[in-house]
């Protein structure tokens, strides 16, 4: 992996295959790309392969064109991280307001931001995914939690708190639960500050079950999954993308020479043409500068040959 920070080496004996990787697009070093959306095909205000990606630090949301065009889709007061689209074509956004407390915003298609949500029992939303029409779990990072957004109320409850979602300790800045997904009757979290990917049992009432540890020693992100259950995993400090298959075992499909340096967040494309690749944002190591210094923040297409499992 060429790792000279020190960091466990986890993935020093697993296999690599590479898929075939393409940058779409560049933003200045120091830009820290945190999450991205794919709307589904057929929206008039994103033409079919529009990308939309947090810049978290900066509180944009930037839509990017298939040829690598960027452009300013919103502005949020504070930070934004993770992203979803809800069913009409909006976008959900958490991060924090310019007072630092947790919000949930609704991201209109014409880019106007309205606030659904202040939560000032939330610490760190972060990941976000549907869970019904107008619902959605975000993990909580430092809380420990996930919640359970309603945007049609709109309201804001703990769905599942749980220590297996926490820190190990409450110093770490790493962010425990951080990525989440579902995938049949499960509900998928990587807890990143103790390198585990879980599942939670979710049953016919969505209500969570028992959390269980599915993957030990690996370090995600956010991750998708393709239709047969193998689940993409962004490895952020280790500046790869793995493909973990449903028994657990892992492969590296990218590493820093595909462009995935810092990377955080994977979502599958969404267009004919394009529904077997997948998308991957970074940014550029500055959380663990690599030996070369931060480099720019990527947008990455990797083909994997596998179309992604529809989310919510």
């Amino acid at each position: 992996m060429g790792n000279s920070a020190g960091l466990p080496p986890i993935y020093a004996d697993k296999p690599i295959k590479l898929a075939p990787a393409k940058i779409i697009t560049s933003f200045p070093v120091n830009t820290f790309l945190e999450n991205l959306a794919i709307p589904a095909a057929g929206y008039a205000y994103a033409p079919d392969g529009t990308i939309f990606v947090s810049n978290h630090e900066v509180g944009k949301i930037v839509r990017i064109t298939p040829n690598g065009n960027q452009q300013i889709h919103a502005t949020v007061e504070g930070k934004v991280s993770g992203l979803a689209f809800t069913t009409n074509g909006d976008l959900v956004a958490t991060g924090w307001n310019a007072d630092s407390i947790p919000v949930v915003s609704l991201v209109n298609s014409d880019g106007t931001v309205e606030t659904l949500l202040t939560l000032p029992d939330a610490m760190f939303l972060n990941g976000i995914t549907p869970l019904s029409d107008t619902q959605y779990l975000t993990a909580d990072s430092y809380r420990g939690a996930i919640w359970l957004i309603d945007v049609a109320q709109p309201s804001g409850s703990i769905w599942l708190e749980h220590p297996m979602l926490a820190r190990s300790n409450s110093e770490s800045v790493f962010p425990a639960a951080n990525g989440l997904k579902r995938f049949g009757d499960f509900l998928y979290v990587s807890n990143t500050e103790r390198m585990l990917l879980l599942r939670i049992p979710v049953d016919s009432t969505d209500k969570p079950g028992e959390p269980e540890i599915f993957v030990e020693q690996t370090n995600i992100d956010d991750f998708a999954f393709d239709v047969e259950g193998n689940l993409y995993g962004a490895t952020h400090i280790y500046n790869s993308v793995v493909r973990i298959a449903p028994d657990g075992s892992t492969t590296i499909i990218a590493q820093a020479e595909s462009g995935v340096i810092g990377s955080t967040a994977v979502a599958f494309g969404q267009s004919k043409g394009d529904r077997t690749a997948i998308y991957v944002v970074t940014n550029g190591g500055m959380f663990l500068p690599p030996p070369t210094g931060v480099v720019p923040a990527n947008v990455v297409r990797l083909e994997v040959g596998k179309p992604g499992y529809p989310l919510g």
